[in-house]
């Protein structure tokens, strides 16, 4: 509940744009918590913690909250003051709290070093893990640091959650780049249950769970017999009014939590591998010797194999010459409406990038490398200068390598933009 002196001598009618900065300087947040449920035994095995401003105030449901954040240019601030306070709230509660805590962060955010409260918060003792929620706009908008503070939040001992996922095609592209460890499927896949896309999505998803160890929760449940679905859908943990609406952490009070709810152990080095493409693939497959004609050849196979990948796969690469990057630009548009993302990095000038292939502009580099990542298809090809005339290549299948390569390359799609270490930034 609202500090009783919100409202004190004031109009709440007043500007949001006024009351927002208000809502920054007095840390007028108050989180409600909504339960999450292991869907055999409906024990809690964590809570999802919703943004609200006070009481009563025109900021007070989330939707005009962040609205006034953004017109006034401080959603960063917002985004991680809401994360802080449910973090605080639940580490301070009196009351008994689920071992996991779910919050979400906005993509405008992530580009943002942590504040001192936050990070103070993530590095406390806490009875909880941390799992941060976010959607396939982060991926879309900020791929480099969104692997930045996922490895950050990996080093915190907290724990990834991809929301809404089966709402847009590059939430299940990205499934195998980031890697989480709560796949977070959306409502409308429990209203449309025999829907081609739902179950193509769901099996999707299954199949990745079951390679990564990662859990399945489905959204929205309102009745058992979204409950049903969800369990017919792959999912092992539940979230929705059936079990719970958004309340206090008082709500949850006298009901069974299950404490021994476990999700993988942190991996502080899965989103930011060393390295170089080459060296990577290298470590596991010998080089091999070719010449320029055989790479050519290598590259139409990796393109043809991308053309048949389907809507959720991604097309990574990076160029050693702009000549190379203009060569390669209409054959990576051609892919467009076939895949969910292209994005090549390397030096310029080059032309105007054709939509939708998304070019950043690097320092020179040696390697050619051209990643295909999806649901079903690992593949890259990584080329650098060998003696005389010929070609160093390793050409690689292992789902491991190719994803590690392909975080390389997303990681230089946002090289215009600072990257900051949330953790040396709060220091």
């Amino acid at each position: 509940m609202a500090p009783k002196n919100w409202s004190a001598g004031r109009d709440m009618r007043d500007d949001p744009a006024t009351l927002i900065l208000r809502v920054l300087d007095e840390r007028a947040v108050f989180p409600l918590y909504q339960p999450i449920v292991d869907l055999t035994t409906r024990n809690i095995v964590g809570v999802e913690a919703l943004a609200r401003g006070p009481a009563g105030s025109p900021l007070e449901f989330p939707d005009a909250l962040f609205a006034a954040a953004t017109r006034a240019g401080v959603m960063p601030l917002l985004d991680q003051l809401c994360a802080t306070r449910a973090m605080e709230i639940a580490r301070d509660a009196e009351q008994e709290v689920p071992p996991l805590l779910f919050f979400n962060a906005e993509p405008a955010a992530l580009n943002h070093p942590f504040t001192p409260e936050l990070l103070a918060v993530a590095l406390s003792e806490r009875p909880y893990r941390a799992v941060l929620e976010f959607t396939e706009r982060a991926l879309a908008d900020h791929p480099a640091a969104l692997l930045d503070i996922a490895a950050a939040v990996q080093r915190t001992d907290g724990a990834l959650a991809l929301d809404d996922v089966g709402a847009d095609p590059l939430s299940l592209a990205f499934l195998p780049l980031i890697e989480p460890e709560v796949i977070k499927l959306d409502m409308h896949l429990l209203r449309d249950p025999y829907a081609t896309g739902t179950i193509a999505t769901a099996a999707i998803v299954s199949a990745h769970a079951e390679r990564t160890g990662a859990v399945v929760l489905a959204e929205g449940i309102e009745t058992e017999d979204d409950a049903a679905t969800a369990r017919a859908l792959g999912a092992r943990w539940g979230q929705g009014w059936l079990f719970g609406r958004p309340g206090g952490l008082g709500a949850l009070a006298g009901r069974p939590i299950d404490h021994y709810a476990r999700l993988r152990s942190p991996r502080p080095n899965l989103h930011l591998p060393d390295g170089t493409p080459f060296s990577t693939a290298a470590v596991r497959n010998h080089s091999r010797v070719g010449d320029q004609t055989m790479i050519d050849g290598l590259i139409d196979h990796l393109l043809s194999l991308a053309a048949s990948a389907g809507p959720h796969a991604v097309v990574l690469g990076a160029y050693p010459e702009p000549a190379v990057g203009r060569a390669w630009l209409p054959r990576l548009a051609s892919l467009g409406d076939e895949v969910a993302l292209v994005g090549v990095a390397g030096p310029g000038p080059i032309a105007a990038a054709p939509h939708p292939v998304r070019v950043a502009v690097t320092p020179a580099d040696a390697e050619t490398v051209l990643a295909v990542v999806g649901p079903h298809t690992a593949a890259a090809l990584c080329v650098r200068p060998g003696a005389g005339d010929g070609v160093d290549f390793v050409l690689t299948h292992e789902p491991d390598l190719v994803h590690a390569i392909s975080r390389m390359l997303m990681r230089r799609l946002d090289s215009a933009a600072e990257r900051l270490d949330p953790l040396a930034a709060g220091r």
